[in-house]
């Protein structure tokens, strides 16, 4: 009884963060495999996941984690020179949605993924390049 009137307070908290769930990022729990097709389908016309092959973009190889403009021998944008953000899995989610309002002057011409699982799932992807 005394447990119960301890934890009564907390009980509608618990039962909501339950009901809609914890907001964790939304690349958590991406599908890997299914971002490998939305890497066919939306990426690879123009980036590699291998290392030290660039097409039109560089080479997306070890992405995550990676300072932005550093694949040697690129030829990138003043924009994306001057990007000093790292390529977390944060920014890549912000990027891959809308990558000429992200980066000011990058030369990418691509407008965005809107779809958010999309996303997720191509980020869980390029995090197992490596």
């Amino acid at each position: 009884m005394f447990i119960a009137k301890l934890y009564r307070p907390i009980l509608p908290l618990a039962t909501l963060l339950l009901t809609i769930g914890f907001h964790a990022p939304v690349f958590s729990g991406g599908n890997s495999d299914h971002g490998t097709s939305v890497f066919q389908e939306e990426c690879s016309d123009c980036h590699s996941v291998t290392q030290g092959k660039n097409k039109k973009g560089p080479s997306l190889f070890g992405i995550v984690g990676r300072n932005p403009a550093s694949i040697e021998g690129y030829n990138y944008s003043d924009g994306m020179r001057a990007n000093h953000t790292v390529w977390t899995t944060d920014r890549l989610n912000t990027y891959i949605s809308a990558p000429r309002k992200t980066v000011e002057g990058a030369k990418m011409k691509y407008d965005g993924l809107s779809d958010a699982s999309d996303r997720a799932d191509l980020i869980a992807y390029l995090s197992e390049q490596h």
